[in-house]
């Protein structure tokens, strides 16, 4: 058994038999091939929860002092993360965000799924944001399966101001694959623009939150 298979299996039974979460959909993962999670934000443990719960492994992002931190604590969350599959990155720079997406494109590219949240950064009030283009540049870029996903609850695992989970029942939906046109790196700014929004149509169907026209911001102190 692989690292990866150890931890998702583990990983996977604690988040059922401590959240008892309600979980529908999984058929519409592709079973082969290359494909992009698209999900909505609510909390630091989605990553977690969404790669447990797949069937198939999916590469998310990972704030780069996960894999930096010294000490056994350190030690502990570079082998969880690496395990899972995480991607370490840096926040901030146009260009980081930019080169965080060719490595997602290469990911996709070997034929593996990968994660992403249109959002950009976490709902901290609920509500579903203006999708950023970025997730419609990857889905013309690679011309996979899109496949949305709307978490409900999610917040409530650890609530605000406080250090520690709390095991509460939450919702993963997972919808039909959305599909677009293979245009490659260089394609129309409304074509991008037009599948993003696509996309978060389909997260706000499996979510139901509010939908909020402007972009989500990260508080300016996490910035």
């Amino acid at each position: 058994m692989t690292a990866y298979d150890l931890t998702h299996v583990t990983v996977r039974a604690a988040i059922k038999g401590l959240c008892r979460p309600t979980i529908t959909g999984l058929e519409n993962v592709p079973a082969e091939g290359p494909f992009i999670v698209a999900s909505n934000h609510l909390s630091f443990l989605d990553s977690v929860i969404i790669q447990a719960i797949m069937p198939r492994p999916v590469s998310f992002f990972a704030k780069a002092e996960y894999f930096t931190t010294p000490g056994i604590k350190g030690r502990a969350m570079k082998a969880f993360f690496t395990a899972v599959r995480s991607i370490p990155v840096e926040r901030g720079e146009q260009a980081e965000a930019v080169a965080a997406l060719r490595t997602l494109l290469g990911i996709l590219e070997k034929g593996d799924g990968v994660g992403i949240y249109p959002e950009g950064t976490r709902s901290r009030d609920g509500r579903l944001y203006r999708g950023r283009t970025g997730v419609g540049w990857l889905a013309l870029a690679a011309g996979v399966p899109v496949v949305p996903v709307g978490l409900i609850g999610t917040e409530r695992l650890q609530p605000a101001g406080r250090n520690w989970i709390v095991p509460r029942h939450f919702e993963m939906r997972v919808g039909e694959p959305l599909r677009f046109e293979h245009l490659g790196e260089r394609h129309p700014l409304p074509k991008r623009r037009q599948a993003t929004d696509e996309i978060m149509n389909a997260i706000a169907s499996l979510s139901g939150q509010e939908r909020v026209a402007t972009y989500n911001e990260r508080p300016a102190a996490a910035i």
